[in-house]
């Protein structure tokens, strides 16, 4: 991988004006195939979940999934698109190693939905990004590049093919152009993303685990100089699967672009990839002369008219979304703003609803998902939700700190137990002995004990230094292994040296 000079940041957006355009790909959620009955599970064994249909076998014929149509008219009406009376597909025709047909099934010039929006919230600011589309078509198989450094068919030995995914019902999101974004342009294309992840997952239509690919996203970034109405040229970095990679891309291409440009060269129109071991991009296919896809509606398969009366009762039928969500809960949790958008940004919304759902205090269920189990987490190199607790076990431990059951520092170790797979929480309290030492005889022997060994700061604290309790309070959790409860400890250390606050 070459290296490339890369203008500082904030030098760059201070000489040019980016504009944003985004393409995402969505993995529907359907129990079959797009066009024929084959199963759509992650991870079966290569080549198992294909039929005649999808490894386009002479004779075999196409039928459109009915539930993947009505998921896209449901993702484009929360779109606020215009959804079409009367569309059709296409065969998009190129050379896909990865498609048995060698075309893809695709809609051309009649998508599904039309001329939508999304708001999202970025620093305060409320940015509504603009829908070109919405349309249907079938996902490829999946080629592995073995041999070579990058992993990429360049340099490789061979590549083998898996079937599996291709002919998943596949929903394209297109955006019109995004201007105005200026220095929060990075930050601006994740929120879209993760909004948009969010608004897939509120309607049921996809897992949207950009880790299985689920959720892909393809970033476009241009430059113009300020006070220039002309767009730039445009890359495409493909395929970005996080939102942390989403806001790295559009980050190294509005640096990348603008050393160029700066240098007086010209930015060549490209498909680029994203390496995440280094937040960089690098050359992929030229684009700068039009693909001929040699597009035709699709012989084997009938228009899509969706019926008006179906169209308003799936209108009816949309949930409550991710933004009014949002705002109904941060009322309800009395959280600040910082609080939802620190949750937001860890994707903790679901799992602390849930927990508080399961009895736990909002800010309790606030406190340990942000807390000791998004530093587990981060540690692990993980999301929240994949770590191996469930909210019902995080709102066991709020209960039992409630209770005083257990301290602070000893949840945390209930925490570690469940993690480690020790059992619920109740069962690593036992297996560990964790429970607080709540016999006062026991605690107060503890204590003579710790005021018998710190002499000097009994003395002070019998003085009049009450601060020099600390000490002794220290001492009492130490001996108790942080099991004694450290408030009752304080009072009575107090009590035995005879002073009073």
């Amino acid at each position: 991988m070459t290296t490339e000079t890369l203008m500082p940041y904030d030098e760059a957006l201070g000489r040019f004006e980016p504009v944003l355009g985004m393409e995402v790909h969505v993995e529907l959620g359907t129990a079959s195939k797009m066009f024929c009955g084959c199963r759509t599970e992650f991870g079966g064994a290569p080549n198992t979940q294909v039929c005649p249909v999808c490894l386009a076998l002479p004779g075999a014929l196409p039928v459109a999934n009915e539930k993947a149509i009505e998921s896209t008219i449901r993702i484009g009406l929360a779109l606020n698109c215009s959804i079409a009376s009367w569309c059709r597909f296409a065969r998009k025709n190129y050379f896909y190693p990865d498609m048995p047909k060698n075309y893809q099934i695709s809609q051309y010039d009649e998508p599904l939905c039309t001329d939508g929006y999304l708001d999202v919230e970025v620093d305060g600011r409320i940015v509504r990004v603009e829908i070109e589309r919405v349309h249907l078509e079938e996902d490829t198989g999946k080629s592995t590049h073995v041999g070579g450094a990058t992993g990429r068919i360049q340099g490789a030995d061979y590549s083998i093919v898996d079937y599996n995914r291709a002919g998943i019902p596949l929903v394209e999101i297109v955006t019109k152009p995004i201007e105005g974004t200026d220095r929060l342009a990075p930050e601006i294309a994740r929120a879209y993303v993760a909004e948009l992840r969010e608004l897939m997952r509120a309607l049921g239509v996809s897992d949207v685990r950009m880790e299985e690919g689920s959720l892909r996203c393809d970033v476009n970034v241009s430059l113009m100089p300020r006070g220039t109405s002309t767009w730039g040229t445009r890359t495409e970095t493909k395929n970005v699967n996080s939102l942390r990679s989403v806001e790295r891309a559009v980050r190294h291409e509005i640096e990348r672009q603008g050393a160029i440009l700066a240098d007086g060269g010209r930015i060549i129109q490209e498909t680029r990839h994203f390496h995440e071991d280094t937040g960089a991009t690098t050359s992929g296919r030229s684009k700068e002369e039009a693909q001929d896809y040699r597009y035709f509606p699709e012989p084997d398969l009938v228009p899509i008219a969706p019926d008006a009366e179906w169209v308003e009762s799936l209108r009816g039928g949309l949930p409550e979304l991710p933004r009014v969500r949002r705002a109904r809960l941060q009322e309800e949790w009395g959280a600040s703003d910082l609080d939802m958008r620190s949750m937001h940004n860890a994707d903790a919304i679901d799992l602390v609803e849930a927990t508080v759902a399961a009895g736990a205090a909002p800010a309790d269920a606030r406190k340990w998902w942000m807390g000791e189990l998004a530093r587990r987490a981060n540690e692990a190199g993980s999301a929240l939700v994949e770590l191996a607790i469930t909210p019902v076990q995080v709102a066991r431990v709020c209960a039992m700190v409630a209770e005083g059951a257990v301290n602070d520092k000893l949840a945390r170790q209930v925490l570690e137990g469940v993690l480690a797979g020790e059992g619920d929480p109740d069962e690593v309290v036992e297996r560990r002995g964790l429970r607080v030492v709540s016999d006062e005889g026991e605690l107060s022997a503890i204590i003579d004990q710790v005021i018998a060994d710190n002499a000097a700061a009994a003395d002070k604290v019998r003085g009049g230094k009450v601060a020099a309790v600390g000490a002794l309070v220290g001492g009492v959790m130490k001996a108790s292994r942080g099991k004694a409860d450290a408030g009752r400890a304080r009072e009575l250390i107090l009590a035995k040296l005879g002073v009073s606050e």
